[in-house]
């Protein structure tokens, strides 16, 4: 087999490319804090996450925030490669501060929600859901 100059490029432009994304794909919950809260404290209480204790399948595990004077929620799943999972936003017209989905799980973990508040304070809430059937290849 002969090699040409621009398979040796593809070789090369794939092997850096390699190297560099699993350090970017597998992101820190701490990490994902940080970016949504800006380091700052957060309280308990003022934010209901609601998601069941056991899972059959984690790729559709049904939860619900809700968070009364919310701006923005975010969520965040510990065990997933990518822990973020969801971010809703809150205008001054919603009727709700609160919203629902399937998200997709690897496993057993913590599932945890960040709410900013509109006076600028974040509370946080979390639950642990066991999945008895992973969902993100598990």
């Amino acid at each position: 087999m002969q090699l040409t100059r621009r398979d040796i490029m593809a070789i090369g432009l794939g092997a850096a490319a390699m190297t560099l994304l699993p350090q970017g794909a597998m992101a820190s919950v701490e990490d994902a804090i940080a970016a949504f809260t800006g380091g700052a404290e957060m309280g308990e209480g003022g934010l209901t996450l609601t998601a069941p204790e056991i899972a059959e399948n984690g790729n559709t595990v049904p939860i619900e925030v809700d968070a009364p004077g919310a701006v923005a929620i975010t969520v965040l799943a510990s065990g997933n490669p990518n822990p973020e999972v969801a971010t809703f936003s809150f205008g001054p017209l919603a009727g709700s501060n609160s919203a629902s989905t399937r998200i997709r799980l690897a496993g057993t973990q913590d599932v945890i929600a960040i709410a900013k508040m509109a006076d600028g304070s974040f509370v946080r809430a979390s639950k642990a859901v066991k999945v008895t059937i992973g969902g993100c290849g598990g």
